[in-house]
């Protein structure tokens, strides 16, 4: 799953990296264009931890979320702002945006996060307004001169669709597009096609004290408040160390933690496991997706040669002890290509290739 972080300069976003990452924003794995930083971190699974010491593997691999720090939109004096899109190369692989809300005392003056969400969701329409909007005057250029291939019409037809949604305030996540209607727009990248959440990013003195604010935020998307800025100093620290200073903040989970969790219910996402001497390993799977496809996430040649899945549930495996007591008491399931993968399955996919 791979995660973009935007929002407004001086919202703490790289701050929010560092602590998701517990990297300095130069340390991060790499970085892209505009100053973008890009790093990978795992999904601290508990029940991978607890495969792992069922079948003790030669290897256990954890869920991994890779996350890119855009560069800041800038803010002028007109407090105004200027969303940065990030090249379609990066954007296309994007599974979901998450917007970082400053929400502390600065130069700014007093912190408005539920404002500045409004005025980053209303530039994102406005972006992706004009990237349609040009788009059909292309297509309209293409008529005149009678160069319009087969399904333009249609690709006309569903972009003034769009185009209007959006002038009503409406953006393309919001819309019901069947998978063809996807797939034409999916060229373009628009922002407000991507699942959206946000985080909240407080300072120590008002952190925990924001449920109205968040409560306004959820109506829009999935939010989370962090204490960035002690959060990041947390990733830095000894995990005994930060757990203590955790409790005193009312702090279950870490800032990575947290966010996976919005994260896959933002994107609709699931876990699915395979289990073995070899490995125990998690793999994210989009809900509503076939044992076929569940295949296909780990191999493509498992999905070409897929003949069946062995498949049975970690709270099966862990009631009953062990995959041989599972059998023994008819939790051992044969399931084909059609079958619709549930979380927390774990499965043996059997391939003739």
């Amino acid at each position: 799953m791979k995660i973009g972080l935007i929002g407004l300069a001086a919202s703490g976003k790289t701050t929010v990296f560092q602590a998701l990452t517990a990297l300095d924003s130069g340390a991060a794995l790499r970085r892209g264009k505009k100053s973008d930083n890009i790093a990978v971190v795992e999904v601290r699974d508990e029940r991978v931890s607890r495969l792992s010491t069922m079948y003790n593997p030669a290897r256990t691999t954890y869920a991994t979320i890779e996350i890119v720090d855009f560069a800041g939109a800038e803010r002028n004096g007109a407090n105004k702002s200027e969303i940065y899109r990030p090249p379609s190369a990066i954007t296309g692989n994007i599974d979901a945006l998450a917007v970082v809300l400053g929400n502390f005392s600065g130069a700014q003056g007093e912190p408005d996060p539920v404002g500045d969400l409004k005025k980053i969701e209303a530039e994102m329409l406005l972006g992706d307004m004009v990237i349609a909007e040009n788009r059909l005057e292309r297509i309209r250029d293409g008529y005149k001169r009678g160069r319009n291939g087969n399904g333009t019409e249609r690709e006309d037809a569903l972009l003034r669709r769009i185009v209007s949604e959006m002038n009503d305030g409406r953006p393309i996540r919001a819309l019901e597009l069947d998978c063809e209607e996807k797939k034409i727009i999916r060229v373009f990248q628009f922002l407000t096609m991507k699942p959206l959440m946000a985080v909240l990013n407080s300072e120590e003195t008002r952190f925990g004290k924001n449920s109205v604010m968040l409560k306004e935020i959820a109506g829009a998307c999935e939010a989370i408040e962090f204490a960035g800025r002690f959060e990041m100093e947390l990733s830095h620290m000894q995990e005994e160390e930060a757990r203590d200073f955790m409790n005193d903040m009312g702090i279950g989970k870490s800032a990575c933690d947290r966010l996976a969790e919005i994260a896959y219910r933002t994107v609709n996402y699931i876990s699915f496991y395979t289990v073995g001497s070899d490995e125990v390993r998690a793999w994210p799977l989009r809900r509503g997706m076939t044992a076929v496809e569940a295949a296909g996430t780990i191999h493509s040649d498992l999905a070409r040669g897929f003949i069946r899945a062995e498949c049975f549930s970690y709270d099966d495996l862990v009631e009953c002890g062990s995959e041989k007591k599972i059998r023994e008491r008819g939790r051992f399931r044969l399931e084909g290509k059609n079958y619709i993968v549930r979380d927390r399955d774990i499965l043996s996919i059997r391939s003739g290739l």
